[in-house]
């Protein structure tokens, strides 16, 4: 006798289905990225989900300390070859623009894909998650980063989310650490421990910098001191070192200035977690703290590309990242958008005119309103229930004594209101009510 099969119909861990309304609400701000990425003059570019392992893994990438090297799925293709799935966007393209070299500078590009990473799961945070990436590769100047940043302002004012960008530069941070006299090697460790500073309590900060970083407490808490400080004019002052980085953010400001960026916070503490950044790193945050994450990072990591084409020369690079599902799931749980649950506008219903309803229904779509027919056999009422478990706008019915009146019966589910409308007005009717929206 054979044994039945039994299903595990569980995803794992820290992954989710969408179902058709939350796909919907990603697809629109896929869309308004998409939008505002291409008005700022970025072009798009993808890569596979698949590197090869040696890629992902280089020391000037990520980093070996770095969570994501500790949060790296890998595997092995039939050849044997090492594999891993993409953490990120960035490094995929330094690698196209390294094996590339004919793709002309300024290279402003965009993506849009899933990444993934073997880490903690919480409230805005995935082990499959979807990034959108902007960079500009090839302008070393800081009007780049502050464009950037313009097109977060830009962003979060379209979605209507209420903002704040902060900002850092990491030669500031290593600046104060060889003021403390801590060994060059230890530098992006430290760094790593750093990021974490409005995530662990101070305890737990020192004890990392203690066990993991090999930091005397002295030294840890100086580095708590010094990374606390919020006016520029004062720690200029305090630090010998780190001046060039103190330099470019003032530079940065002064373009943020002319770019009208807003919502600017200094942050000294803030290094962002992967190591490749080497000067401007910034991040977003909702200004309500209804989620904690960032809503957005990056920064500048002018070195990678250099090292992955073995080049003499740098080429520069800047850019950021929007997490799509950390923003839809602040989306949701603030309420600031609603949530369709099919992307039909219209549903056609006939009355024994399946003929003339389906000519209908093929005159709206050439007209691209979005339309539905149905010709189930269930009563007009369940097909009305249909309509509003769907919340469809609006259904059009078409009965054959109307027809001889050359009408067809319009239905606004939302206000209630049922009408008679002319069967050759009905398209300008819809495109009126839809298109003015």
């Amino acid at each position: 006798m054979r044994q039945s099969e039994n299903f595990n119909l569980r995803i794992p861990k820290g992954t989710r289905d969408l179902l058709p309304s939350e796909k919907i609400l990603k697809n629109k701000l896929v869309d308004v990225l998409k939008s505002n990425f291409e008005i700022f003059g970025f072009s798009p570019l993808e890569t596979p989900a698949l590197e090869l392992l040696d890629v992902l893994t280089a020391k000037f990438a990520a980093g070996e300390k770095s969570d994501a090297m500790k949060e790296l799925f890998t595997l092995r293709d039939r050849g044997n070859r090492e594999l891993g799935l993409r953490f990120d966007m960035t490094v995929p393209l330094a690698r196209v623009v390294a094996s590339n070299p004919q793709i002309p500078k300024p290279f402003k590009r965009y993506a849009i894909g899933p990444a993934w990473r073997n880490g903690p799961v919480k409230t805005g945070r995935y082990r499959e998650f979807w990034q959108c990436d902007v960079d500009t590769v090839g302008i070393k100047e800081m009007y780049a980063d502050a464009e950037i940043l313009s097109l977060v302002n830009k962003i979060f004012d379209k979605l209507g989310i209420k903002h704040e960008i902060r900002i850092n530069n990491r030669k500031i941070l290593t600046g104060i650490l060889k003021d403390l006299e801590i060994p060059l090697e230890k530098h992006k460790e430290v760094l790593i421990t750093i990021d974490k500073l409005h995530k662990l309590t101070k305890e737990e900060l020192l004890e990392e910098f203690y066990n993991e970083r090999g930091i005397d407490k002295k030294t840890a808490e100086k580095i708590l001191e010094m990374i606390k400080i919020k006016d520029i004019k004062i720690l200029e002052k305090k630090i010998k070192n780190g001046q060039d980085g103190l330099k470019e953010l003032k530079e940065l400001l002064k373009y943020c200035k002319m770019f009208n960026v807003k919502n600017l916070v200094f942050d000294v503490s803030l290094a962002r977690g992967l190591t490749y950044y080497t000067s401007t790193v910034f991040e977003v945050f909702a200004s309500d703290g209804l989620i904690k994450s960032s809503l957005a990072a990056g920064g500048r990591w002018d070195d990678m590309i250099q090292k992955f084409s073995k080049l003499d020369k740098k080429i520069p690079a800047v850019g950021i990242s929007f997490g799509i599902d950390v923003i839809l799931d602040y989306l949701k749980l603030s309420n600031k958008i609603e949530l369709k649950k099919s992307v039909c506008d219209v549903l056609v219903i006939p009355l024994e005119t399946v003929k003339e309803s389906i000519e209908i229904l093929t005159e709206l779509r050439e007209k691209n309103i979005k339309s539905d027919i149905e010709l189930s056999n269930k009563s007009l009422s369940k097909k009305l229930k249909y309509v509003n478990t769907l919340e469809i706008p609006f259904v059009v019915i078409v009965g054959k004594k109307d027809l001889v009146n050359g009408q067809i019966t319009f239905k606004e589910m939302k206000k209630g209101e049922e009408r008679k409308v002319r069967r050759g007005s009905l398209i300008e009717e819809l495109k009126n009510i839809l298109f003015k929206k």
